[in-house]
């Protein structure tokens, strides 16, 4: 079936992976990556399949209504994903308007222009919003998310994605645009910008630079790696249903300061350093304001319905990581630029 498919935020971390995945895997669509390429959108991401007959980019704001109709009334989509988002709680905490812009009137806009779109025919469509699982708050010491539990998000990141998520239910209430949303937990794996705990963790270690760990380090977190949230999406988006969440998790719980650690560990024998020399590098900062204790996803609803699981163990999946960020120096020293040292400094400095 040949198909128009709508990325928003292709070139960043998530979306690269997904654009990749869709071009290689479906010639017979056409997919088109829009992206506002900022600091976390980097084209550099997708040469491998930036000449592809079935690939297109548009440099696009979603905030921008006008320009969102624009592309619509051009490419004709007859799906979207939607993964563009401001995404790393720090710069919530420092400008919280950027993501009240970005993740819920960009969400609105790109809701409007589908649903002014195929408001005849919503046959052979679909919106599918990205989005994560510190919408539902912070858990205890056990338990974990479902799809039925309730919202609470406690960062202006949560609460701007908790917003669009409701937004999105809306127009597939109120309206019946076809619409579904997955929720997934932390991701690791090439191609992040380094501002997020593990790769800003091996970019320091490799360059002998104290590891921030916020607190004591006891915050809990699932990881899943980038390549196995791809390829849930791509499931969802062909066999989930409209008006259903599904939750994305790693089942890989770790406390921060254990996966440093560890990470430590794999980078002293990488780099051929003696054990223990990257430990000597954790420094404990000040925790960050209301900072959750710990999540963790129950996926149970995806696996037993779509028959989907993640594949890699944690530390292998992490060695992968190390590998890539370790080979792809000039990358890193690309988007390591000085407006990020500004940004590092002013949240790492002084804690």
């Amino acid at each position: 079936m040949k198909r128009t498919i709508l990325i928003t935020g292709g070139a960043g971390f998530i979306g690269c992976h997904v654009v990749r995945r869709f071009v290689g895997k479906y010639p017979e669509y056409i997919i088109v990556n829009a992206d506002k390429l900022t600091y976390a959108g980097n084209l550099e991401n997708l040469t491998e399949i930036e000449n592809k007959k079935n690939y297109k980019f548009e440099k696009t704001d979603i905030v921008d209504k006008q320009s969102v109709v624009e592309l619509f009334d051009k490419y004709n989509f007859d799906g979207v994903i939607h993964l563009a988002a401001e995404s790393h709680v720090d710069r919530s905490i420092a400008s919280p308007d950027e993501f009240v812009f970005t993740n819920i009137i960009g969400t609105v806009n790109l809701l409007n222009a589908a649903l002014n779109r195929w408001k005849n025919d919503f046959e052979e469509k679909l919106f599918y919003h990205i989005s994560t699982d510190e919408v539902y708050g912070s858990l205890g010491k056990e338990g974990l998310f479902t799809e039925e539990t309730a919202y609470d998000p406690k960062s202006p990141y949560s609460a701007s994605k908790a917003s669009s998520d409701h937004m999105v239910r809306a127009y597939n209430h109120t309206f019946g645009v076809p619409a579904l949303i997955s929720n997934c937990s932390n991701n690791y794996g090439p191609n992040q910008f380094p501002e997020k705990l593990i790769p800003l963790a091996i970019n320091n270690i490799k360059n002998n630079k104290p590891i921030p760990v916020y607190g004591k380090g006891e915050n809990i977190r699932d990881w899943l790696f980038v390549e196995d949230h791809a390829s849930a999406i791509d499931l969802i988006f062909h066999r989930g249903k409209a008006g259903e969440t599904y939750n994305i998790g790693g089942n890989n719980e770790w406390k921060n300061i254990d996966l440093i650690i560890l990470l430590c560990r794999i980078m002293d024998k990488k780099l051929n350093r003696a054990k223990g020399t990257s430990e000597k590098l954790i420094t404990y900062v000040k925790d960050r304001p209301g900072h959750d204790l710990r999540y963790a996803i129950d996926s149970s609803k995806l696996q037993k319905e779509l028959g989907w699981s993640p594949i890699p163990e944690f530390a292998d999946g992490l060695e992968k990581t190390v590998d890539w960020y370790l080979t792809n120096t000039k990358w890193l020293d690309r988007v390591l630029s000085g407006d990020y040292n500004k940004y590092y400094d002013q949240m790492y400095s002084g804690r």
